[in-house]
């Protein structure tokens, strides 16, 4: 656990040092780089906060399976002292429980990692020692499943019966994959109110005797329409138009456009609140 903490801080007094970098030094005249300059240092602190933000998420995936690992290590302490002591074949299903219950974390463990490991390669973040705490987590588990493996062995010399165990752990790990990617799953439709209306997305509503309506998102939308993303390690969507607007619902303060001239680009700032009332997201372009 150490570890973690030691390299979450020096990767958080980096990201600190950083910020020093980008924006000390005394104010100077305006001139005509100012703008320039500005809009230089706005990116280096977007840039501070994405890598902030990334540490943060890490850090508590982290100690999640940390956490994981050490109430793992007491059901083993509890499953090996149980199976030494008096009558096995009468404490066999306290044991089961006890193993089953360390197959669903080491499942959860190992899928957690896995995103871990996708997020870090996908993400535009570059972040010097997260190789290294993943690499260090990966290794902590293929210990553990020695172990487990050896704790089951010793138990099947007693006949305990640990083969629907081991198929009940195979089905949690794809189970549990298959709900991690369903969860990361969302999508995105762009275009013209036109465009939107033409594909099946949107319709017009409201108004009288044909004044006044409003396009909407249709009850029935055409899915076929809208292009898939993984919102764990997406984080900006180019739009690239004069301007733009939310059709779906999402918090204003989960995102932003970003953009002088057209809007370039939405910056989902907080994904989790950004998709919690819609996986859909439909933006009007004019």
């Amino acid at each position: 656990m150490k570890i973690f903490k030691t390299l979450a801080a020096g990767l958080l007094l980096s990201v600190s040092t950083l910020f020093t970098a980008c924006t000390g030094g005394s104010e100077k005249e305006a001139n005509p780089l100012a703008d320039s300059l500005s809009t230089e240092n706005s990116k280096k602190d977007a840039t501070i906060s994405e890598k902030e933000a990334a540490i943060q998420d890490f850090v508590t995936a982290f100690n999640e399976i940390q956490d994981n690992l050490n109430t793992i290590k007491e059901k083993e302490k509890i499953v090996s002292t149980t199976s030494k002591t008096g009558d096995v074949k009468s404490k066999e299903d306290q044991i089961k429980e006890d193993i089953q219950a360390i197959y669903d974390m080491m499942a959860k463990n190992k899928n957690r990692i896995g995103s871990l490991s996708k997020k870090l390669k996908e993400s535009n973040v570059k972040l010097e020692g997260l190789e290294q705490m993943i690499a260090t987590l990966q290794a902590q588990l293929e210990s553990k499943d020695g172990e487990i493996a050896t704790l089951k062995a010793e138990l099947e010399a007693k006949n305990i019966d640990m083969s629907n165990l081991q198929a009940n752990y195979e089905e949690v790990t794809a189970e549990s994959s298959a709900k991690t990617e369903k969860l990361n799953t969302a999508y995105y439709a762009i275009g013209t109110a036109k465009e939107l209306k033409e594909k099946g997305v949107t319709t017009k509503e409201g108004g009288f005797i044909g004044l006044g309506k409003s396009t909407t998102l249709k009850a029935d939308f055409n899915k076929d329409y809208f292009t898939k993303v993984d919102v764990s390690t997406t984080t900006s969507i180019t739009i690239g138009a004069k301007k733009a607007k939310l059709l779906s619902t999402h918090p204003s303060s989960s995102y932003k456009l970003v953009g002088d001239k057209t809007v370039e680009r939405i910056e989902i700032t907080n994904p989790d609140d950004f998709w919690s009332a819609s996986k859909y997201l439909v933006i009007v372009t004019e």
